[in-house]
């Protein structure tokens, strides 16, 4: 169980780690699983098939990517107030954008400022902004964040079903805007009343001889991407975006081939979410405690043994052993990977590398699907991509625990 002293950072710390909650809970309007649920409607309102649909999401998706190496690196010179306002208020324009779009046009434009301003920056936010001003309790401030992750996986998809039923999917989504416009943007600026004199006190702390923008002295994008560590590291690190997204998209698929029912295997998504969290809270104290290379070398591990234990055993409850995995692997990822960049490559450029991670990953969550289906389509079984992806992971594991065996 997470140490105790849990409670008492989240109370000396409540409202900017709410800050960090709330940015990542709000990332939940324009991530997969959500987005996915209206799936189905869009294509019958617009007409399109699964492929056409599946494309249609898949260029919005790496546009977003894309753009996320120049519009997250602005976290490190705007001010995180305007910054975070701006995203919360481009993920609730493109939520009512996507209620009233009526042209393939208008609709990939909203999906791709749905996945900019909620996978991308929104996450971003809430990671960046708990890695750079907290020290000490780095991995803790991270693991609280990542809980709005997990309540938004829990509480969206049921609330967002029942809507859906009720009010139709173009109503249900406005009213993500209007939630958003109302409820969210005056909660962040609420929240961030008195962030200035927790910047000057981050300004204070850093090394007087660290240039941002000397490549010499300061870690720039630039140098970071000729590091190997970061080259070896990296492999490992988009594995569960990849594999995981792969996995969540095609899970019905993977329903079919075990003869389960698709309410067996989507009603068992509570153990990926509870699991995820236990890992991401353990994760955190385990950062403070040693440090973020030394736990980032076990975030895999769990989810090879759940994709070997799908791809060998048939019998329905093994469904929650391996959601359970994959939760775990979840919570052992978000918190030491943000906080490794902070520990290998200091504070000052640390929005820019981690958007360009961010991208990465939201390159990887884009071919995920992709991948799965294309051996599925070429006669292979969704078990023996799931054998594919823990091999894949395996090679990860072990190029990461050579990039940080010198680290923390």
């Amino acid at each position: 169980m997470p140490h105790a002293d849990y409670f008492g950072f989240a109370s000396r710390n409540r409202r900017f780690l709410s800050f960090g909650f709330v940015m990542a809970l709000a990332s939940s309007f324009g991530q997969t699983f959500f987005i996915g649920l209206f799936g189905p409607s869009i294509q019958q309102t617009f007409s399109l098939s699964n492929a056409e649909w599946g494309g249609i999401y898949m260029a919005s998706t790496l546009a977003s990517a894309a753009a996320l190496t120049w519009t997250g690196k602005l976290i490190d010179r705007v001010d995180l107030r305007a910054y975070s306002v701006a995203v919360c208020g481009a993920l609730a324009i493109a939520s009512i954008g996507l209620a009233l779009a009526n042209s393939l046009i208008m609709l990939f434009a909203v999906i791709f400022l749905l996945r900019q301003a909620g996978q991308g920056l929104a996450s971003h936010i809430a990671m960046t902004s708990m890695a750079r001003y907290f020290d000490a309790g780095r991995g803790r401030a991270l693991a609280l964040a990542t809980l709005g992750f997990a309540t938004g996986e829990a509480l969206l998809p049921v609330l967002a079903v029942v809507a859906i039923a009720t009010l139709g999917w173009r109503w249900t989504y406005g009213g993500v805007g209007l939630i958003l416009a109302v409820g969210f943007l005056p909660l962040v600026i609420w929240l961030l009343n008195n962030h200035q004199s927790r910047h000057e006190a981050y300004l204070a702390s850093l090394d007087p001889g660290e240039d941002a923008n000397d490549p010499e002295r300061a870690w720039t994008r630039r140098r970071v991407l000729r590091d190997p560590r970061f080259l070896l590291v990296l492999p490992g690190l988009v594995a569960p975006p990849l594999i995981l997204t792969a996995l969540f998209f095609h899970h019905l698929a993977l329903a079919d081939a075990k003869g389960w029912s698709y309410a067996w295997i989507t009603g068992s998504y509570g153990f990926y979410a509870a699991a995820g969290v236990i890992a991401s809270l353990a994760a955190g104290r385990l950062v403070d405690q040693f440090s973020a290379a030394r736990v980032l070398p076990f975030m895999l591990p769990p989810l090879i043994c759940g994709l070997l234990l799908i791809a060998w055993l048939d019998t329905p409850w093994i469904a929650w052993p391996y959601l359970c995995l994959l939760g775990i692997s979840t919570g052992l990822l978000v918190t030491p990977a943000s906080a490794l960049w902070r520990e290998l490559y200091g504070a000052p450029n640390l929005g820019a590398i981690r958007s360009l991670v961010t991208a990465l990953n939201v390159f990887a969550s884009a071919l995920g699907p992709v991948i799965l289906g294309s051996l599925m389509d070429q006669g292979l079984s969704i078990e023996f991509g799931c054998v594919v992806f823990a091999g894949y992971a395996a090679v990860g594991t072990a190029l990461i625990s050579l990039a940080l065996r010198r680290v923390g």
